[in-house]
């Protein structure tokens, strides 16, 4: 089980000397991905489903990942994640094969339908089409990054006689990664993406994993996509025994979450605390 950091694009972990800090000492204690969240926009005031306040600084994840990638030289780069409807999926074809290419082919794409109706509505996306969206957005990309003659025609996206280059470093574009617990989030990650990332506790993501299993005999997984990875988010400090648990359960990739990120030094000694996990 690889080790990873997630958060560090917001608070008090986004000016760039922070960022540049923090991201050479996660690369030094041997962390193996480093992912970053999204919200264009928060309700304001704040509402009880929302994650943020509403003034808390959270940068765009891929351009910070740029930066990040321009600061290191192994850590992968993962968005986790991007909230794929709100994007218009042409426009962020060509940012992630923009960032795959300068990266090396480190990035992973991950992507979900979101969940925060202000916030959609604010963007002009309609919530109710937010997971159909998210599925055909999905195929557009990997036509512009895959296809010898890019096409598309489907009901949000219609393209043909174009066509987009450089493609990504990694064959067949880059990495995606589908969130979300709901049975839809589950599907599109077992027919459209390298890996599905889930949010809780071992006992939690042990059920997700049991309806994901269960969702996987209904559907047909592209050879294209190999293995269904398993990326687990865990929002508390984790310690050895549930860093077990997690690698019991078959995950490939734990990530630790920094939360307060209210103070640089205290994400520093986090990352430190945390570094021996996976090893």
């Amino acid at each position: 089980m690889q080790l990873g950091v997630n958060g560090l694009n917001a608070k008090a972990a986004h000016p760039p000397q922070v960022t540049a800090r923090l991201a050479r000492l996660a690369e030094d204690l041997g962390y193996t991905s480093w992912w970053v969240g999204e919200h264009v926009v928060l309700p304001s005031p704040r509402t009880p489903d929302t994650p943020m306040d509403p003034r808390d600084p959270i940068l765009d994840p891929l351009v910070h990942l740029a930066y990040v990638a321009a600061l290191t030289r192994r850590i992968e780069l993962g968005t986790g994640i991007v909230i794929l409807p709100q994007r218009n999926p042409l426009v962020l074809a060509k940012q992630a094969a923009s960032l795959d290419v300068l990266s090396g082919g480190r990035l992973f794409l991950g992507v979900g339908a979101g969940y925060l109706e202000p916030e959609m509505t604010a963007v002009g996306v309609p919530f109710a089409e937010r997971g159909r969206r998210t599925d055909e957005y999905l195929d557009a990309m990997v036509q512009l990054w895959t296809a010898d003659f890019p096409t598309m025609d489907g009901r949000y996206v219609r393209f043909s006689d174009i066509d987009a280059h450089p493609r990504p470093a990694s064959t067949g574009g880059p990495r995606i990664v589908v969130g979300g617990r709901s049975d839809a989030a589950l599907r599109r990650a077992l027919t459209r993406a390298h890996g599905w990332i889930g949010v809780g506790t071992p006992d939690e993501l042990a059920a997700d994993l049991d309806r994901l299993d269960a969702l996987a005999g209904e559907q047909e997984r592209p050879q294209r996509l190999g293995p269904l990875e398993i990326t687990a988010l865990q929002l508390q400090p984790v310690n050895q025994a549930t860093a077990d648990r997690f690698a019991d359960l078959g995950v490939d990739r734990l990530l630790v979450y920094p939360l307060p990120l209210a103070d640089p030094d205290d994400i520093a000694r986090f990352l430190e605390q945390h570094a021996g996990l996976a090893s």
